[in-house]
């Protein structure tokens, strides 16, 4: 199965970096530029990230995030665990 989801996060390039291990149950990737892309054989997960314009509310200025995933050769039950993992380790204040 191919999918595509993008989704918008308010976080830095590197917080999202030193969180990325564990969203993504420590699978191994490879860091391309804005791109963070895991191979296993013929399944692939492809994350991407493109800076936003900052959120700013008042005084305050968060930086935005749109991420991308790309999935290949997974079922639709991987998919949506995944995305489930990945949002509760990204998920601001803890999960």
């Amino acid at each position: 199965m191919q999918l595509s989801r993008s989704v918008e996060m308010t976080t830095t390039r590197s917080d999202f970096a030193r969180l990325l291990p564990a969203a993504v149950g420590h699978a191994p990737y490879v860091e391309d530029g804005n791109a963070f892309l895991h191979r296993d054989g013929a399944r692939t997960w492809r994350i991407r990230l493109t800076p936003l314009a900052d959120l700013r509310i008042g005084l305050i200025r968060l930086e935005r995030q749109r991420v991308e995933f790309d999935f290949e050769g997974h079922s639709a039950a991987e998919i949506e665990a995944f995305l489930k993992r990945f949002e509760l380790y990204m998920r601001r204040g803890g999960g």
